[in-house]
């Protein structure tokens, strides 16, 4: 036997059981370490394959075994497989680009990923709204439902029972063009633990301990998180030259904050982190659904830059921002400024303490970022150590966290397709 390394102790066996010994090659326990370790060699390939189709768009067989560093034999079949179980399809002779240069015989079927296959189910419970989309393995979304409805102060049972039969609708439509449900992601504008899919605490829903696994669709994998990380993982993914160190800001009624460090997401211990709307900006200001004072939020929300600027809550809280400001309307401007202020006050922090490469700005903040930038750079410019972190303004708006829900369904189908041929 090998001696332990200096320092370190062996493990007692514990009394009345056998020592174990090395397996003797051929033996059953070794077989069934080869046997995991091929399967864990195929789920990784598969992988591969279909990172490569995704990344590239449609490839021939030859042309993913080169991409991939495989021969075009093993190649062809994991495509087969790809195939079979619905993530791949053949289009034809692949275009002759590039690609073939250097390359003699008949060109090959381009392959690519499935239009008719695994969708991804995105949904979203907003404070004054419910969205499903259904967006498939290209990318595109193909079905999607919203209804506007107040949600703030309601049960989570019957926002559930809503939310449910929005995701039926759009599941049964995505049916209809040959896709079906591989999972269904749930963004909620509240704490979420990482492993319960519990909302523990939503303020501006009034929502504690809300188990939504237990009040939605059973049958497929079911993820719930915070919108800003949806939203955060949408700008990752679909966002143009979005850095992978970054920090993701987003807004409606609540104000929410995703820390993605090299390309993941931070969720810290719980998975609470990014709660920068209930960081306070003036610790004497006013009460906060939260329990504390002065947040963030009380100075830089929708409804509160709407009752500094004197105007009524709406349906179309943002528009109606953006309109008067455009309209040249002093009072709404003077309140999105101050609003940019306290929202420079309080990512000053997040900058000094995390310098992340970039600063996103999300949802309804998108919106009214011309608005917003001046004093929110200018209290950034006066208070950073360093140099001073740049700002840039999501292409996808108040889209973000549906979308991020999604397509975080379609990335888990991309990252493990043996699982969806294991669970079909």
């Amino acid at each position: 036997m090998t001696a332990p390394p200096h320092g370190a102790r062996t493990q007692p066996q514990p009394q009345g059981q056998p020592q174990s010994r090395p397996q003797p090659q051929g033996s059953a326990t070794a077989g069934r370490a080869r046997s995991d370790t091929q399967q864990g060699m195929r789920r990784r390939n598969l992988a591969r394959v279909v990172h490569a189709i995704s990344a590239q768009g449609p490839l021939s067989r030859a042309a993913v075994a080169s991409h991939i560093g495989l021969t075009r034999a093993a190649v062809s079949t994991l495509v087969d497989e790809l195939v079979r179980t619905g993530l791949l399809e053949e289009l034809g002779p692949e275009h002759p680009g590039a690609e073939r240069q250097g390359r003699v015989g008949r060109p090959g079927s381009a392959l690519a990923l499935s239009a008719h296959g695994p969708a991804g189910i995105g949904a979203e419970v907003g404070v004054d709204h419910l969205a499903v989309c259904a967006v498939d393995l290209r990318g595109e979304v193909r079905a999607r439902a919203v209804r506007h409805t107040p949600n703030r102060n309601r049960a989570p049972e019957p926002v559930a029972a809503e939310l449910t039969a929005l995701v039926r609708q759009v599941t049964a439509e995505a049916e209809q063009l040959g896709l079906w449900s591989a999972g269904l992601a749930v963004a909620v504008p509240g704490l979420v633990t990482g492993d319960s899919r519990t909302v523990v605490r939503a303020p501006n829903l009034d929502w504690h301990d809300a188990d939504l696994a237990a009040l939605l669709p059973a049958g497929v994998p079911l993820t719930v998180d915070n919108e800003a990380n949806f939203g955060s993982l949408a700008e990752l993914w679909l966002g143009e030259a979005t850095p992978r160190d970054f920090l993701h800001v987003s807004a409606e009624i609540g104000i929410g904050a995703a820390v993605v460090v090299d390309g993941r997401v931070l969720r810290g211990t719980r998975g609470f982190a990014g709660e920068l709307g209930h960081v306070p900006v003036r610790p004497e200001g006013p009460a906060c659904p939260c329990g504390g004072r002065g947040c963030l939020e009380q100075y830089a929300g929708e409804e509160a830059v709407l009752r500094a600027a004197g105007l009524e809550p709406g349906a179309d809280r943002v528009g109606l921002l953006a309109e008067r400001a455009a309209a040249g309307d002093e009072n709404v401007r003077r309140a999105l400024r101050d609003a940019g202020t306290a929202l420079g006050i309080a990512l000053t922090g997040a900058v000094n303490l995390l310098d992340p490469e970039t600063v996103v700005l999300g949802g309804a903040l998108a919106a009214l970022a011309p608005w917003l930038l001046p004093s929110l750079e200018a209290e950034l410019a006066g208070r950073t150590a360093g140099s001073v972190c740049p700002v840039s303004v999501s292409a996808l708006g108040p889209e973000g966290p549906l979308l991020g829900a999604a397509h975080s369904v379609v990335r888990a189908v991309l990252d493990d397709p043996a699982a969806v041929a294991e669970r079909g």
